[in-house]
């Protein structure tokens, strides 16, 4: 076999084994579509949108998971604002001041260690820290723990935006006399999309992360009431209900799948919208 033919069957190869890996994985999601749509459409109603959870939900009474939606909601927002404050001053500071030096690796590879540790993991480590400083379980512990969570993935996903920045516009920006301050207006100016897309899939991990506030969170049948109080979420719901010994309670865990599959699938969507529609402006 010659060696153009050799080549040209080891590209077939790796071709047609590429092929392979993307309608598994493209076929994999359709499974658990389909597997999510069909066993919980039939237990979907208005009611159960629209109605918090009743005394003996979960023994196959009446109500629904609107305290479930809005808790999920009121977590992943108040965790995503709480990172984005905490996050978005450090990667100025890898970008604009620290730059391309060993302090700057030594930060990035802290926050890819961060990234990959288990939501469970930090789960115990807010309860723990609740403990000690005497804080239940509540909406806020929930917030504080998920933005942990939310913290590197913030962090890492607006360095590597910002690090496509092309070097010439840095450098005619210190040449005009800008300051290190004003070079982060323009970066911010610069990145603004791509810090938009980090920002929400920051907040798709949030809303559907259900091991950091198992401890921390609590759960409650009540809208969220106030800080210092616990609140539901639809993981846990989901958890609870597939939990029940009862068939009526488990297909509505289904629907409450369902309903955080949607909600998951329209932040992906929002998010490709604004990348495309704010990055039109964008030097490259």
């Amino acid at each position: 076999m010659t060696r153009k033919r050799r080549r040209h069957w080891e590209e077939a190869f790796f071709k047609g084994l590429m092929r392979l890996t993307l309608f598994g994985v493209l076929g994999m999601l359709a499974l658990i579509v389909y597997t999510v749509i069909q066993r919980g459409i039939d237990a979907m109603s208005w009611d159960m949108l629209t109605q918090t959870s009743k005394g003996g939900y979960y023994l196959g009474g009446e109500g629904g998971i609107l305290n479930a939606i809005a808790g999920s909601l009121y977590l992943a927002a108040g965790a995503t604002l709480l990172a984005l404050l905490a996050g978005l001053p450090v990667v100025f500071y890898l970008n604009a001041y620290v730059g391309r030096s060993r302090v700057a690796d030594v930060l990035r590879m802290v926050f890819d260690v961060l990234w990959g540790i288990p939501s469970i993991v930090y789960g115990a480590f807010g309860f723990t820290l609740m403990l000690m400083i005497g804080l239940r379980a509540s909406l806020l512990g929930g917030i504080l723990t998920l933005a942990l969570v939310e913290l590197p993935i913030l962090v890492r996903t607006m360095d590597e935006v910002m690090r496509l920045i092309p070097p010439e516009l840095t450098e005619s920006t210190y040449a005009m006399g800008a300051t290190r301050l004003e070079l982060t207006r323009i970066l911010l100016r610069q990145t603004f999309p791509g810090l938009i897309t980090a920002v929400l899939l920051a907040f798709g991990r949030g809303i559907g992360d259900a091991a950091a506030v198992l401890f921390t969170a609590g759960y409650t049948d009540h809208m969220p009431q106030s800080l210092s109080r616990p609140v539901a979420s639809l993981p846990l719901a989901i958890f609870f209900q597939l939990s029940s010994p009862f068939q009526t309670v488990q297909e509505r865990a289904y629907a409450s799948a369902l309903v955080l599959t949607v909600m998951v699938l329209a932040i992906s969507l929002l998010t490709r919208f604004s990348l495309r529609m704010l990055g039109r402006n964008v030097i490259r």
